[in-house]
């Protein structure tokens, strides 16, 4: 079952898992879709079974700011189990993506039955604002080499060659989004660390062929 794979469910049992996902719904949405907008009524845990989303933040003038993105056995969207609140980000689909959806509900009467599944829920959620509190310190702190090199790590796939494959097809556009600089600046940067070689493209994927210099 998708949701054994889930971070936030670690620790259930068989049968609480099998509950849950006996008063889940699957949808599946095509790509670009908007799945959920920042300050929409909040109703809903979503669980990736397979596809790829962003989770983004818009200013005043549209512009956007990608704060993550999510693939199968990620999830997004647990907080409105707990609480009434609304939205704090925008998710859209990066390709065709399927869904288990637990709504707060259904949730709600699976808790009258398993109220042991609060108390996990409720650790494993502490573990994971303890590593955006984490992740957002890095970026705070750094200055735009960091949070450029940062952002490279975090999606790079190790290789049997010591070199890393950024699955991702991105654009110096979508780098810049996720760091809150100029796409200039993070284009002289990409150049510098091709000319030093240390990461190369294969196609319109970013390879990392070995440890990024700590500082520019």
């Amino acid at each position: 079952m998708i949701l054994e794979k889930v971070e936030i469910f670690e620790g259930l049992s068989a049968s609480e898992l099998e509950l849950l996902g006996a008063n889940s719904v699957v949808r599946s949405y095509p790509k670009n879709t908007v799945i959920i907008n920042e300050n929409d009524h909040a109703d809903s845990l979503y669980v990736i079974e397979s596809g790829r989303v962003k989770v983004y933040c818009s200013d005043k003038n549209g512009k956007e700011f990608i704060m993550n993105t999510l693939s199968s056995d990620d999830y997004f969207g647990e907080l409105a189990l707990l609480d009434d609140d609304r939205r704090s980000a925008s998710v859209r689909t990066m390709e065709k993506s399927n869904f288990y959806i637990i709504y707060k509900d259904d949730f709600n009467k699976v808790l009258e039955e398993q109220p042991n599944i609060a108390k996990t829920l409720i650790r494993n959620l502490t573990r994971r604002v303890r590593k955006l509190t984490k992740d957002v310190k890095a970026l705070a702190l750094q200055d735009v080499y960091g949070r450029v090199t940062n952002v490279l790590n975090s999606l790079a796939e190790p290789r049997d060659d010591d070199t890393s494959l950024i699955p991702e097809k991105l654009t110096q556009q979508d780098i810049a989004d996720r760091v809150g600089a100029s796409r200039e600046m993070v284009a002289r940067i990409l150049k510098d660390l091709t000319i030093g070689e240390y990461i190369s493209f294969e196609g319109r994927n970013i390879v990392i062929n070995g440890k990024l210099p700590d500082n520019y």
